[in-house]
């Protein structure tokens, strides 16, 4: 049997239209793959009903009928994503037995072009945390180094693509949850524009500022998967319409922001970073760009997020839907033991910083100078790109790092964001693609980020920057 792992999603669907293989025979594969890489704690569930569903793809190919796009090819969810009749637990204990009741609008729409709902992925606890260490189904390790952290918040999800799992695998980005492990575990990551991406279905508890979108191997299986997912939505006030065409423009420029130099420069990587920069000049327009409060963005983030996390998460108290303790005497008692055993470590730690910056005396101080903070900041990446098509960054400090070893540091766990919360704060786009190897031989990630709504300025500077990328090597 051909290895299909190894093949990109489009070229899994050209197959399978072209009728050269079947969707069963795929399925089939990729389920077997994912009960034989168990160890990756990836996948957390396989959906096993998705051979019934081949089986249908199949009979409608054969007989001629019109299929989708998508039409028989496997892809994950992250957990926190609605998928009517499966579990979705968010990788927490409190919704360990939630059933979804109904289906989100991304996947309503996959299914809508013919595309099989294989599994869903690891996470860490609520979308919150940068390793997927924080799960209730214990840590994801990562594909290229085992002893290494997956990254998060979406680990499973890349994790999944990288070990050939899946070929393509849907997660959530707050504050670089999908960028992030794509760029630890050397796959192709994409934050949509804010509100590109319905977000009804999706259990997602920093609202303003969280995408949905894939991970794959390539940026064309991205780019596919986006158009099909993106668009307005009845459900979700916030939605947008769909994808732009192709740009036209033929040469871009790309702006390198000192502030981020000033930061890569503490590191180890960025004679790295500075040589990718010296060999796409002869392609690219570089230019210095500056953006004051892009260093804010962290802070910023760690006050909006978790304030929208703590009032968001006020309503899991063991009483409605969610898991609720055994030995509650009380009703007081039971929102307290229940919210106890049912949250864990980081999702207590994040709802305690949120109603610290909400509570009285200090909303004024923390949350409403952090809004102030943040319209600052999308006004000079307005302003950046009068003058340059796409930033480029690095998508982290560094490699994936051990397993456990930041675990008891919060605040060296949430400066690995430092580069990827930017886009969140702005609403803005932006890629992961994989363009080094660190000094252990991992994978290291390059960002590019453009002004909102140019997504096809972002694939096409990407897809050049990858072919000339491998023309260097």
């Amino acid at each position: 049997m051909m290895d299909y792992s190894k093949l990109s999603l489009i070229e899994i669907r050209d197959l399978i239209s072209s009728q050269k293989v079947k969707s069963e025979e795929i399925i089939r594969f990729f389920i077997e793959k994912c009960e034989k890489k168990r160890e990756f704690n990836a996948i957390i569930e396989i959906f096993y009903d998705s051979i019934e569903k081949a089986k249908e793809i199949d009979k409608k190919i054969a007989s001629g009928e019109k299929v989708g796009i998508l039409a028989g090819v496997p892809i994950a969810i992250k957990d926190n994503i609605l998928y009517k009749g499966h579990r979705c637990s968010c990788a927490s204990k409190f919704l360990e037995s939630f059933v979804a009741p109904y289906s989100s609008t991304v996947v309503k729409k996959l299914l809508k072009e013919d595309a099989i709902i294989l599994g869903r992925t690891n996470m860490d606890e609520f979308a919150m945390g940068g390793s997927c260490e924080n799960s209730c189904y214990g840590v994801c390790h990562n594909a290229v180094k085992f002893d290494c952290v997956a990254g998060g918040s979406s680990g499973g999800s890349a994790v999944a693509v990288a070990a050939g799992l899946v070929p393509c695998a849907i997660g959530t980005d707050t504050g670089g949850s999908i960028r992030q492990p794509a760029s630890f575990n050397g796959v192709v990551g994409i934050k949509p524009t804010y509100g590109r991406v319905s977000r009804f279905g999706i259990v997602a508890f920093a609202s303003s500022l969280d995408q949905a979108s894939p991970i794959a191997k390539t940026i064309e299986d991205c780019e596919l998967v986006l158009k099909v997912i993106a668009g307005r939505d009845e459900h979700d006030g916030t939605t947008i319409d769909g994808c732009n065409e192709k740009t036209t423009k033929t040469r871009f420029t790309l702006g390198v922001c000192k502030q981020v130099k000033a930061d890569l420069a503490s590191t180890k990587y960025s004679d790295k970073f500075l040589q990718t920069l010296q060999a796409l000049s002869k392609d690219f327009d570089i230019v210095e760009i500056d953006i004051p409060h892009i260093e804010n963005s962290l802070s910023c983030y760690y006050i909006l997020a978790p304030a929208e996390v703590a009032s968001n998460l006020a309503r899991f108290d063991g009483v409605k839907y969610t898991k609720r303790a055994d030995k509650s005497i009380d009703l007081e008692g039971v929102y307290v033991q229940s919210r106890t055993e049912g949250f864990g470590k980081e999702v207590k730690r994040r709802i305690m910083l949120g109603n610290f910056v909400l509570s009285s005396g200090y909303f004024d101080a923390y949350y409403n100078k952090a809004k102030k903070v943040q319209r600052l900041i999308k006004q000079e990446f307005k302003k950046a790109f009068e003058s340059c098509d796409c930033i480029i960054l690095p998508t982290t400090l560094g490699e994936a790092f051990k397993i456990g070893e930041k675990l008891d540091d919060p605040l060296s766990m949430y400066k690995e964001d430092l580069f990827t919360v930017p886009a969140n704060i702005a609403g803005i786009p932006a890629i992961s693609l994989p363009y080094a190897k660190g000094e252990k031989g991992l994978p290291l990630g390059i960002q590019f980020m453009a002004d909102a709504l140019k997504e096809d300025v972002l694939f096409e500077v990407s897809k050049r920057f990858e072919k000339l990328h491998k023309e260097e090597r």
